[in-house]
C-alpha cells in the first residue's frame, strides 16, 4: 500500500492508504480527526469541508494521493480550545441544532471571511453552499456577520 506524507493541523503525518481513498476517511479512520463529517459522499452537502492549502475543499472527493505536500486544516486545527472567532460566533448565535453539518459550515465560513472580511448576505448565500437540513441558515448568516464585526484573526 502506498505511503503519503503531508501536513494536517500543522503536524506532519504519514499514512498508508490506497491512492483513491478519500482524504475524509484518512482523517477520520487513520488520524482520529472525527470532527470532519461524512454527509453525502458526492461533495454536495459540505459536511466534510476542510481547508486544503488555504481553500475550502470537500474531503469526501479529494483522494489522499492528490494531497501531495499540501497543508490540510480540519475543524480541530482552527484553534486548540475551540475559541476561533467563527466558533465563538456560532456559540453566541446558538447556530447548531443537530450540529452534524456545523464543522463543515464553520470551515466554509472561515474561508469566506479570510477572502472577504465583510461579506453581504448575498455573498454569504452564494459562497456558503453547505447544506443544513435543520434550516439554521439565518443563524449561520448572523454568526458570519458577528464574526466579521469582531474582526481579529480569522
Amino acid at each position: 500500500m502506498p505511503k503519503y506524507n503531508f501536513t494536517v493541523n500543522n503536524r506532519q503525518v504519514s499514512v498508508e492508504a490506497d491512492a483513491d481513498t478519500p482524504l475524509l476517511w484518512v482523517l477520520r479512520d487513520q488520524l482520529n480527526l472525527v470532527g470532519t463529517k461524512y454527509g453525502c459522499g458526492v461533495a454536495q452537502c459540505g459536511a466534510c469541508t476542510i481547508h486544503y492549502n488555504g481553500s475550502p475543499v470537500r474531503s469526501c472527493q479529494l483522494p489522499v494521493s492528490a494531497v501531495g505536500t499540501g497543508k490540510v486544516v480540519t475543524i480541530e486545527g482552527l484553534s486548540e480550545k475551540g475559541d476561533h472567532p467563527v466558533q465563538q460566533a456560532w456559540v453566541e448565535m446558538d447556530v447548531a441544532q443537530c450540529g452534524y453539518c456545523q464543522s463543515g459550515q464553520i470551515m466554509a465560513a472561515v474561508a469566506l471571511l479570510k477572502k472577504n472580511p465583510k461579506p453581504s448576505d448575498e455573498e454569504i448565500d452564494s459562497t456558503i453552499t453547505n447544506i443544513c437540513r435543520c434550516g439554521t441558515n439565518v443563524r449561520i448568516r448572523k454568526a458570519i456577520h458577528l464574526a466579521a464585526s469582531k474582526g481579529g484573526k480569522l
